[in-house]
């Protein structure tokens, strides 16, 4: 390991299992043959008397109630969920609604297995702050029950200096609620070209729909078709394949007054049902202002997928799918710019190398130029990026992972060309930062891993996991970082030269 560069800081994060919120349960969905036993349930709720069922919900109410926002409004979701079960539902009074919702509800830990793979990015909210001081957002993976990965965030402030403090995180946490969303009928597109979803139906609805359209417009929209085509035996399965794509975008809000560290984005759409995984923020910027995206690993037990994040104000999030053979595979990081006009992002296509890929005009993440393969003995299974690319004067800082013996995982890091991102200038000849013997062990053992650090007053902020036991944090002097650089040979034809050509040892420095 490069000796002497990352420091670590002695504050940590860890999971924290009173962080909770309140999901669905129903009993016997669980069970081996998956039978409900909601209505005989629902029957010995309403066999109580009146009495008992007040008692019931107010013991309720005070034991959970200080944990929860609004929980009485969230049972009466939840038996709204569950109603169709009860026989005679118009006979229940209010008290047993409410109380029946509470039957069919339950506590999951959020974070209660496991904290880690953050990214960090500059904070909406700078008022308050000293000079030299920066207030940033950090993103984390929590992981619960079932190995199920939502997103939650924390608050920081860096500086003056080297120091760091973490704000509290207390409850009640609160999941985001869908809202209405205006979509692109260019995603649409991108998305049926995707699953070659070329016909009639398909090219029907993309002609009739707008630039941009709402729920209600969509289904106006299929309930146009012409009888022709909805006649055809295909129609069906093509209209439920619209619906299905059309659904993989979507929006979610929380409340004004909730903090950023309340805030959970949950599992939403089928195809992110057993996790939202490893989401690497970054605030972009160009003439419309900046915004905040990030990218995420979507996962329903069997596949994964690439999802993007945009959200103005770390409130309201917009979710759109990726597409295109760049955005296949984890690890997409997006800059935080537009290089000479276009959209650019790193990548791990093929599963073991750095690519570069670009936005096309139809939406699509073209095939990647690839930047750097496994080379050194501490990489040799895979490499990857640990976050956005980080400008600076010298070139685009870019931190990468190495997984090596023992699937053992540390952190280099390399220097893109400011204009032509496909050059690699320079790499670190060594890990910058690799688990100690306090971070080897943990959910994952002998990993340590970051989402995206940012750079303040000279250093390189780097948030990382450390066996996913915790989350850790390190400072990196940025000069000190470039100057440890060795200085790679631009290639004959301008592109990405192959791991033989690097220096093994000292050479010329950036």
């Amino acid at each position: 390991m490069t000796p002497n560069l990352a420091v670590r800081q002695s504050l940590t994060l860890s999971p924290d299992p009173s962080r909770v919120v309140v999901k669905l349960f129903v009993p016997g969905e669980d069970a081996a043959l998956a039978r409900t036993r909601a209505q005989a349930l629902i029957d010995r709720v309403a066999r109580l008397d009146d009495e008992e069922t007040g008692r019931l919900l107010r013991d309720t109410l005070h034991r959970f109630g200080g944990r929860h926002r609004d929980l009485a409004g969230t049972f009466q979701h939840h038996y709204d969920l569950v109603r169709h079960r009860a026989p005679r539902a118009r006979d229940l009074s209010p008290t047993t609604r409410l109380l029946v919702g509470a039957y069919f509800s339950h506590e999951y830990a959020v974070e209660s297995a496991a904290l880690c793979n953050p990214s960090m990015v500059v904070h909406p909210d700078q008022d308050g702050l000293e000079p030299g001081q920066l207030r940033v957002a950090i993103s984390l993976r929590q992981i619960g029950e079932g190995h199920l990965s939502s997103i939650g965030f924390a608050s920081a402030v860096l500086g003056p200096d080297g120091r760091l403090a973490v704000a509290g995180r207390p409850g009640p946490l609160v999941v985001g609620q869908q809202v209405a969303v205006q979509r692109r009928r260019d995603l649409l597109a991108a998305g049926l070209a995707e699953d070659d979803c070329d016909n009639e139906v398909s090219a029907t609805v993309l002609d009739s729909l707008p630039e941009r359209y709402d729920e209600a417009t969509f289904e106006r929209t299929l309930a146009g078709l012409p009888p022709d085509l909805l006649s055809r035996g295909s129609a069906p399965g093509i209209v439920e394949q619209l619906r299905r794509t059309n659904a993989a975008s979507y929006a979610v809000a929380f409340p004004a007054d909730t903090s950023l560290h309340q805030r959970v984005l949950w599992p939403a759409t089928p195809a992110e049902s057993n996790g939202m995984e490893d989401a690497r923020f970054v605030r972009f910027v160009d003439e419309s202002g900046p915004v905040y995206r990030a990218t995420y690993t979507a996962y329903d037990g069997r596949r994964i997928a690439t999802r993007a994040l945009a959200s103005r104000d770390l409130r309201r999030f917009e979710i759109t799918p990726m597409r295109g053979p760049g955005a296949r595979n984890k690890g997409v990081a997006l800059f935080p710019r537009t290089v000479g006009g276009r959209h650019l992002a790193l990548c791990r296509a093929d599963g073991e190398t750095i690519g570069l890929t670009c936005l096309d005009g139809d939406n699509r993440w073209q095939a990647p130029v690839q930047l750097h393969a496994p080379g050194r003995s501490w990489e040799l299974i895979q490499v990857g990026n640990c976050g956005s690319p980080i400008e600076t004067d010298a070139g685009w800082l870019v931190l990468t992972h190495g997984v090596g013996p023992m699937r053992r995982y540390a952190i280099g890091a390399l220097l893109l060309d400011l204009d032509r991102p496909e050059r690699v200038l320079a790499e670190l000849p060594g890990a910058l930062l690799a688990p100690d013997e306090a971070e080897r062990d943990g959910y994952v053992p002998n990993v340590v891993y970051s989402c995206g650090g940012l750079v303040h007053s000279g250093l390189l902020w780097l948030p990382y996991g450390a066996s996913d036991a915790r989350v850790g944090f390190a400072t990196v002097p940025v000069d000190a970082l470039i100057a440890a650089m060795v200085e790679l040979p631009p290639p004959p034809d301008g592109r990405r030269g192959s791991p033989a050509q690097r220096p093994s040892g000292d050479g010329p420095r950036v």
